[in-house]
């Protein structure tokens, strides 16, 4: 596959097939239901749901059993995962299906935060060989019919990659397809993604399909990778932060149109209207709550568009819809896309960083007796990666 033309043709992860090979990623209080709604309204795609903890969901604990609803527009329904215990993670995904609670579930193996890794979970877990294929091996089984995909890393850090091995221990247990972040753990957010380890993941893996994820800022991101790649579909995070209309110009690159939203004032003010009402339909009508989680949005929405200081700072103290009519009122709806200020790079980027890790985590790919009675803690909520 090379080239635009190849990458119009639809992605089947399993039984389900996609119009387009596009991919939301999992971000921790972000991808909600309202989020991929928004999401949805602009282009197709698969709509990942914020990562859920298997120990939480075996636990039926009210915060992960809200989280993996999905209102009745959602299809298919989409759930990622995130564990470090095999038997936990299985017990888990049987919950899920025997319940029909989803279509497709996605493993995390890609998170880098240090509250995670410094208990081995996330993109720390590929390292220990048997543990990876333990866990994917059993969410397979559990799955039945449901396809089971894995998000991962290239690895901890440039001496210690995992994901040519986890990639083929993964086809191996019978997953639907893998996505591949292409920075290390230490790198966390920061630097230039590795579109070439897409690549070489892609060329070494023959039976399911391949996506690559990381530095897609807008359409022509995902044509390059997947020219440069040769992968067969591309996973979406930062770049859609405060942009969900960036799915629709997915669509119409994929479909060969050279069609974009290039937003005005006035388009972005109806879709920050729209994701806060969406907000008060998640939070069961609690429109305090709503208000107070659209406003961690104001930045990305309104990144280089004429809004002064001062309205940016009421808008991120909204406390209800009343008073964010009334703040969005005093925008200037007339003010068209301003260009290249609202484009590029978008959320946390950090800098690279020494992995937190377990002791003596890097001595063996095995997991040692003491390791193995720790993973329990791993289980913790945070992002996904």
């Amino acid at each position: 596959m090379t080239g635009v033309s190849a990458v119009e043709k639809p992605l089947s992860i399993g039984p389900l097939s996609l119009s387009i090979p596009v991919v939301l990623a999992p971000m921790a209080g972000i991808t909600n239901t309202a989020f991929r709604r928004l999401c949805r309204e602009y282009g197709a795609g698969l709509y990942v749901s914020e990562m859920i903890t298997s120990r939480a969901l075996v636990e039926r604990t009210p915060t992960s059993m809200r989280l993996i609803k999905h209102h009745e527009s959602e299809t298919p329904r989409s759930i990622q995962l995130y564990g470090v215990d095999p038997a936990t993670v299985s017990e888990a995904v049987a919950f899920l299906v025997g319940e029909n609670l989803c279509d497709h579930i996605d493993l995390n193996f890609g998170c880098p935060v240090p509250k995670v890794t410094k208990k081995g979970g996330g993109a720390a877990l590929p390292w220990k060989k048997s543990l990876f294929r333990q866990i994917v091996e059993g969410a397979v089984a559990s799955a039945g019919d449901i396809p089971v995909t894995v998000k991962m890393r290239k690895g901890i850090d440039d001496n210690h990659l995992t994901f040519m091995e986890a990639g083929k221990a993964a086809e191996g247990a019978g997953v639907a397809s893998l996505a591949l972040h292409a920075r290390t753990a230490s790198q966390y957010y920061s630097g230039k993604a590795d579109w070439d380890a897409i690549g070489e993941l892609k060329s070494s893996i023959s039976s399911i399909p391949v996506l690559g994820n990381g530095d897609i800022w807008k359409a022509e991101d995902a044509l390059a990778m997947a020219a440069q790649s040769d992968c067969d579909g591309v996973v979406v995070g930062r770049g859609c932060l405060g942009r969900p209309w960036l799915f629709g110009d997915l669509q119409e690159a994929f479909r060969g149109s050279e069609k974009r939203y290039r937003p005005g004032v006035a388009e972005v003010a109806r879709a920050f209207r729209r994701h806060a009402e969406l907000l008060v339909e998640f939070f069961d009508g609690e429109e305090d709550r709503a208000c107070r989680d659209i406003r961690k949005h104001v930045a990305w929405y309104f990144k280089g568009y004429p809004v002064g200081g001062d309205l940016r700072a009421r808008l991120a103290t909204v406390e209800s819809l009343q008073q964010l009519d009334d703040f969005l009122g005093e925008l200037d709806y007339d003010a068209e896309y301003p260009g290249d200020g609202v484009e590029g790079p978008r959320g946390r980027q950090g800098s690279p960083k020494k992995t937190a890790l377990p002791e003596n985590w890097l001595d063996s790919q095995e997991l040692s007796s003491a390791q193995r009675s720790a993973l329990h803690l791993a289980e913790v909520d945070s992002s996904g990666g």
